[in-house]
């Protein structure tokens, strides 16, 4: 009996945590549904990435902010660049796309 009372005290920790680390993820200028909807559109930013014949995801570094999706990282050409972005572009939710894409040994 104390074995499960120990365990549903500890489920309890950490459904509040989560709860409240949910309502604390958002930055003081969107709501908790935006930056949910943000967050599930860098996820789906970086799959549509993934999906990319010639691009790395791993290279690409996302951020989305209001549905403005920011784009960083290094690549090796220009064609590689403009692929992630248009991949990027092809997203639900993305209002626009910002490329802060380096091309290597590309001075900025």
């Amino acid at each position: 009996m104390k074995k499960h009372a120990s365990l549903y005290r500890n489920l309890g920790i950490l459904t509040l945590a989560a709860a409240l680390t949910a309502c604390a993820a958002q930055d003081g200028r969107r709501s908790t549904g935006q930056y949910t909807d943000d967050t599930v559109t860098e996820a789906r930013v970086k799959a549509a990435l993934v999906e990319a014949p010639d691009v790395s995801a791993a290279d690409v570094k996302v951020e989305v902010y209001q549905g403005v999706a920011q784009l960083s990282g290094f690549v090796d050409s220009k064609e590689k660049a403009n692929q992630a972005v248009e991949a990027a572009r092809q997203v639900p939710g993305v209002i626009e796309v910002r490329n802060d894409i380096r091309i290597h040994g590309t001075p900025k």
